[in-house]
């Protein structure tokens, strides 16, 4: 008896062939199209989303770090971004403050204003390099068109920033992000388009 009345919810309920009106509005708010979505159908946006000015921004690391003092702990922040116009021009700033935000903020004024020059030739480097910083060590070498970025979080993010499209890294050594990105930075410093000597 139990399974006969449970046959058919949509004739128990009366809808029949009627479709529910909430189905429709929620098909009305779906874009049409090959959008790519992220929760609640919103439209995936990057972690390095462009700024006003075309620079691209990404927080690498974020410390909450405490002074232990008399009157007990105070905790702030400290992040470590990477700036870039994706032109060539890239570089790493350490930002401390009380708040995240603020913290974030100043790490990236201070890597806009000590921006490298990278050398680009046909979106990736001109040579294999190493670079050094401390007991970090990144190997950098050229690649072909259509292999793409290999490389770690931190790596990656300053090759995107200064708009490297293809490249090949590999990290020796320490795995520290900050001393990742400092070994990084130096390598791209030794970069030259002309052969010396």
């Amino acid at each position: 008896m139990l399974s006969e009345e449970k046959k058919d919810p949509a004739a128990a309920s009366g809808s029949g062939d009627t479709p529910n009106p909430a189905a429709q509005t929620a098909d009305a708010r779906r874009p049409s199209g090959p959008q790519r979505q992220g929760k609640g159908g919103r439209p995936r946006q990057r972690p390095d989303a462009k700024k006003d000015d075309g620079s691209i921004e990404r927080v690498i690391q974020l410390n909450r770090v405490s002074k232990v003092t008399k009157g007990g702990k105070n905790f702030s922040f400290n992040a470590v971004v990477v700036c870039g116009d994706g032109k060539g021009n890239v570089g790493v700033g350490i930002g401390k403050a009380n708040e995240v935000s603020d913290a974030i903020i100043k790490g990236a004024s201070r890597a806009k204003k000590n921006y490298v020059r990278v050398m680009v030739v046909n979106n990736t480097i001109p040579h294999e390099v190493i670079g050094k910083f401390k007991a970090s060590n990144v190997f950098l070498k050229p690649a072909g068109a259509g292999t793409g970025v290999i490389a770690g979080a931190s790596v990656r993010a300053l090759c995107d920033a200064a708009g490297i499209k293809n490249i090949l890294t590999k990290c020796l050594g320490s795995r520290t992000p900050l001393n990742i990105l400092m070994a990084t930075l130096n390598g791209f410093g030794q970069l030259r388009t002309t052969r010396r000597g």
